[in-house]
C-alpha cells in the first residue's frame, strides 16, 4: 500500500511553570515522546489509550495545528513538519488533511448557520466564491453526510447532537481531504446516535477512499472501524499491530488491561486487573525507565533500568516490553 503519512521520532514537550519564590530548573511535560507511525492510502488506523496519554496532542501534530518540538512529518512525500502551524493553512497540503473535533458543540461557531460552517473551508481553502457553485457544493456535502437541506439555515443551538456531528463531518469533507483525523468524534453522543455516525464514517471512507487516524477511548469502535491499532501510554507508543491480531493476542500488559476492561454482555469474560501504584509523572520522565513500571505486574529490575524499544513479535505487530 502507498504510504500517505509518515511520522518519525516525533516529540512534543510543553513547559511547566516554575512554582515557589526561587526559579527552579525548567521542567517539561512530555506529551508525545519519540513516536513513529505511518498511515497508508485508504487505511484506517486507531489510536487508543487513557486520558492524558498524548492521543489528542499527536492528532493535532499530525493535522499541523501545533508545531512539534522535534521529529519529522511527511505527507504524500512532502516534509510538512518544518512548516510552522500558523503558515500551514496557506500550503496546498492543508486541504488534504482535515480534522473532526471531539466536541461538536464548542467546535462550531454559534453565530454561523450550518450553511456558513460548511461554506467556510470552501471559501478559505478552495477559493470558491461564486454563490451558485458554493450552494451547489454545500448541498452535495449535506447530502453526503445525511443532513437534510432544510437544516442548513439553522444555528448550532437549533440542531441535535447527531446533526451537529454531521455538520462537523461535512465541514471536514469540504476540501476533499485524503486524510481525516477523527478525535473522539462520537464521544458526546447517545449510543444510538453513535452507531449511526460511525456507520456514516465507515461508508464515507469506502466511498471516498480516504485514510483515517481514529482517536478513541472506545476499543469496540476501534476494532470495528480500524485496520491497525496504536496503543499509547504516557506519551509513548507501547504496542501497534493489525487490529484483529492485537485484540486477539495483546502482547503489552497495558494493552491487555485495556482489552480486559471492555464491557461484555452479561458481565462475563475477563475482568480488568487493577494496576497497582499510581501512573508515573509525564514531567521530565526518566529516559531509562519503562513508563509502565510500577503499575505492571510483570515489572522487573530491568524495567527500571532500561527503556524497552518497539520490537517485532510477528508481521506488522510491534511491542515495547521486555516480557513479551
Amino acid at each position: 500500500m502507498t504510504e500517505l503519512l509518515r511520522i518519525d521520532s516525533l516529540e512534543k514537550y510543553f513547559p511547566v511553570a516554575a512554582t515557589g519564590r526561587t526559579r527552579a530548573k525548567p521542567q517539561w511535560l512530555h506529551a508525545v515522546d519519540d513516536v513513529s507511525i505511518s498511515i497508508a492510502q485508504g487505511e484506517s488506523v486507531g489510536l487508543v489509550g487513557e486520558s492524558g496519554c498524548g492521543k489528542s496532542t499527536l492528532s493535532r501534530l499530525a493535522a499541523r495545528l501545533i508545531d512539534p518540538t522535534e521529529g519529522r512529518i511527511w505527507f504524500d512525500g512532502q516534509d510538512i513538519g518544518n512548516i510552522h502551524a500558523h503558515k500551514f493553512m496557506r500550503v496546498p497540503a492543508r486541504r488534504a488533511i482535515q480534522m473532526v473535533f471531539q466536541d461538536s458543540v464548542t467546535s462550531l461557531n454559534p453565530r454561523f448557520t450550518a450553511r456558513d460552517t460548511i461554506a467556510e473551508p470552501l471559501k478559505l481553502l478552495l477559493g470558491l466564491r461564486d454563490s451558485h457553485a458554493l450552494n451547489t457544493r454545500i448541498g452535495e456535502l449535506a447530502e453526503q453526510v445525511g443532513l437534510p437541506q432544510e437544516l442548513l439555515a439553522r444555528y448550532p443551538h437549533q440542531l441535535s447532537g447527531g446533526q451537529k456531528a454531521r455538520v462537523n463531518i461535512a465541514r471536514a469533507l469540504a476540501s476533499n481531504p485524503r486524510l481525516l483525523i477523527l478525535d473522539e468524534p462520537t464521544a458526546a453522543l447517545d449510543v444510538s446516535v453513535q452507531a449511526i455516525i460511525l456507520k456514516l464514517l465507515a461508508d464515507l471512507r469506502t466511498r471516498l477512499g480516504m485514510s483515517y487516524l481514529f482517536v478513541s477511548h472506545d476499543l469496540n469502535v476501534v476494532r470495528l472501524l480500524c485496520d491497525r491499532v496504536l496503543v499509547m501510554y504516557l506519551g509513548k507508543v507501547v504496542e501497534l499491530g493489525p487490529a484483529e491480531d492485537l485484540f486477539r493476542t495483546p502482547r503489552h500488559p497495558y494493552t491487555a488491561e485495556l482489552i480486559a476492561a471492555i464491557p461484555r454482555l452479561g458481565g462475563g469474560g475477563p475482568q480488568r486487573a487493577v494496576p497497582s501504584g499510581e501512573p508515573r509523572s509525564p514531567i521530565d520522565p526518566s529516559p531509562d525507565e519503562c513508563r509502565f513500571y510500577g503499575r505492571c505486574a510483570q515489572s522487573t529490575e530491568r524495567c527500571a533500568q532500561q527503556m524497552p524499544e518497539l520490537a517485532a513479535v510477528s508481521e506488522g505487530h510491534r511491542v515495547a516490553c521486555w516480557h513479551t
